[in-house]
Parts: structure tokens; sequence; C-alpha cells
């Protein structure tokens, strides 16, 4: 058997050991993660994504004096960011990899973590000395430093208490195990409730790549409205009572509705195809801030391409793409999982399709979720 390779990511460990030995279990120092590391978006490029109403952006501002803090959601125009010589400021922007392809190339890299996971990259601007604060995420995060130094404190403390008088999630008490400073190109890897302060020394730029940890209550709240929608479409069966007896005590709930609202419950629940259904079309939602324009006709006969904002994921009988689910076998559904791998379909898989996947395939396109690749190449967008 052979020795599995070093990730390039993830210096001399694979992926397979670093998953293994790391992953949602303790920090881990990667220097030189991506050597001759420079900014892939500018900073004039970051401060007009904040101007948009379709990214979410944050300001956050510290008062050096009074050790309080300010926060701002975006969007932000042209002249309602600090001064770049104002330092303690921080700008923070979601899901930048929506909006460039060498974001989302860099995002692809990390695919080593299941795409059901993934939740963006988040690029923080800072100007000298500015962070959010001692604070933890409740997800697993690559902090990989792309422009300038910061200083990372790392802490596995228990104590996660947080500060009641501030606009963020600041940490009451916070005692530092472990001190680094990242240069261009380094990376910091952080399991969920790791307690962390990232201070920028100098100017800095800061690419956060995070992958959600779901709790009981966000997958309650995602899924059961969700199965609930296809219990009715499995189901119009209504209550019936008709040995109902004059009431007596006529606030009491009766025991056989509550019998019969607990094997909708149960009947919803136990439904595999559905419940499978609900998390798949919950996990491939695009947020609320993606749209996609839709696309003129090209022949797809040289290929196809995955949209850079297209969630695509599959389980064993159904392929889910940007909150739909479609059924499918056979060697549609094999070319389709291919799709989900590689975000491409090559002409070979196209001349092997069936006349329902062309069709399928087309629709997308014209969603503006694929593209159609030109002699090999990409179409520019």
């Amino acid at each position: 058997m052979k020795k599995p390779l070093p990730h390039p990511l993830l210096g001399t460990l694979s992926a397979e050991t670093f998953m293994r030995s790391y992953w949602q279990k303790k920090p881990l120092l990667i220097r030189q993660a991506v050597p001759k590391m420079t900014p892939l978006l500018t900073r004039q490029a970051l401060f007009a994504l904040a101007q948009s109403q379709d990214v979410e952006s944050r300001l956050v501002i510290q008062d050096a004096s009074s050790q309080q803090w300010r926060m701002r959601s975006g969007p932000f125009g042209k002249r309602s960011l600090p001064s770049l010589k104002q330092s303690h400021w921080t700008l923070l922007v979601q899901g930048v990899d929506l909006h460039d392809d060498q974001l989302a190339a860099l995002r692809d890299q990390f695919r080593f973590v299941p795409d059901a996971r993934l939740d963006d990259v988040m690029i923080s601007y800072a100007t000298d000395q500015g962070g959010v604060g001692p604070h933890f995420d409740s997800y697993d995060v690559f902090l990989l430093q792309v422009q300038g130094q910061r200083r990372w404190r790392v802490s596995q403390q228990k104590d996660l208490t947080l500060r009641d008088d501030t606009p963020l999630k600041i940490l009451r008490k916070f005692k530092a195990d472990e001190t680094w400073v990242l240069n261009p190109g380094d990376m910091l890897y952080l399991p969920p409730q790791c307690a962390h302060e990232g201070v920028a020394m100098g100017e800095c730029m800061t690419y956060s790549i995070g992958f959600k940890a779901y709790g009981p209550q966000a997958l309650a709240q995602a899924l059961l409205p969700r199965l609930a929608d296809m219990q009715e479409a499995l189901s119009t069966a209504l209550y019936r009572d008709p040995q109902q007896l004059a009431a007596n005590h006529p606030a009491q709930i009766p025991a056989q509705l509550k019998q019969f609202a607990q094997q909708v419950l149960t009947k919803a629940l136990g439904n595999q195809l559905a419940s499978s259904n609900a998390l798949g079309e919950w996990l491939s939602e695009p947020k609320e801030q993606v749209w996609f324009e839709s696309q003129p006709q090209h022949d797809l006969r040289h290929g196809v391409r995955l949209d850079r904002k297209t969630k695509m994921l599959y389980d064993a009988k159904c392929v889910y793409v940007n909150g739909e689910s479609w059924r499918c076998a056979g060697a549609d559904a094999k070319a389709l999982r291919h799709l989900a791998n590689t975000k491409s379909l090559q002409s070979a898989h196209i001349q092997q399709a069936s006349e329902s996947l062309l069709a399928l395939l087309q629709d997308w396109q014209g969603a503006g979720w694929l593209h159609a690749l030109n002699d090999g190449e990409m179409l520019s967008k």
C-alpha cells in the first residue's frame, strides 16, 4: 500500500494524516503553505466588493484608549471606511470566492474536506493593530496570511464566557498558550471553539477558509420545514375522531390527537429518502446574497464547467444543485457525480450522455449554473 503523498497546502502532511490527527482536534501551524503568496484581490477591489448590496461585509473599529469596540454592517460607500492611516480597524468581507475565479480556485484546494462542510472564503483587511478581539468560532477555519504580518495568540482554554458590553463576541478572559507571527504564505488551522486572537502588525490581509459545523437546532430548523412540505405531498390524510365523546374537560388535549401527531412526526422522520432529500437540498442551497444570471444557450459538445457559485452534491440516489434535487441512476448518475466531484465534464462525457441528461445540462446552462467549454478552453464569463 502506497504511503499518501504530502498535500501541497499542508507542508509535510498528507491530507489523510491531517484529517486523522488535527481535524476537529487541535491547531496546526503550517509555514509557507502557499509559497510566494500575494493577494489574489487588490485592496481597491476588496473595498469595491464591500460597496455591493450582494456582498456581506462588516467594519470593526477598536478604541485603543478605552478598549471599546464598534461594529457596522455594509454595504460601505467609498468614503465611509476610515483612513488607511488610522490604526485599529478591520474590514471583513464574506463570500469573496463567489465573486472571483482565483479565490474560487484557492477554495477548491481545500476539497480534502467534504464540500458539504464548506462555508466560504472571507477576507480580513486590517490596518496596524486591527483585529476583532479574543474570541472563538463554532466552525473549522484555515487562516492564510496573504499580505503583511498578523500575530496570532491561541488558547485551548475551557472558559468561553463572553463579554456583555460589546457588539462582538469577545471572550471575557483570554490567556494564550502559544503565540505565532504569520508571514505571507503561512497558514494556521483552528478547530471549533479554539480561543484565539489575531492582531495586524502593520497593513495586513488574511484569508479565512471556513467550514460549517452544524448544531442540532440549526439542522432541525432547516430540515423539519422541508420534511413537512414533503409529508404534505406524500399524504393528505386528515385527523379524524368519529368516536370522540362529549368533553368533560374541554381544555385537555385528546390522547388520540397526540397519538396522531406522533405518528405523523415518526413517519416523516422515518422516511429515509425524504430526510436525505431535505438534507441534500439544504446543504446545496446558495446563500441569500447569491444570484445567477440567465445565459444564452451554447453548444455543450466540448464539455461544461460549473459556475463558481454553484453548489453541487450527491448521495446514493440523488444529485443536489443549488437547493434542488434530481433522482438519477446508471450512466447519467455516474456523469453527474463526476461533474460534482471535478466541477466539469469533458467532451467524451457529453457524447455519451442521454437525451434527458443533455436536456438537464441545457436547463442548468440557461439558469447560469454551468457554462459551456469552447474547444477545451473555458468561456469567459
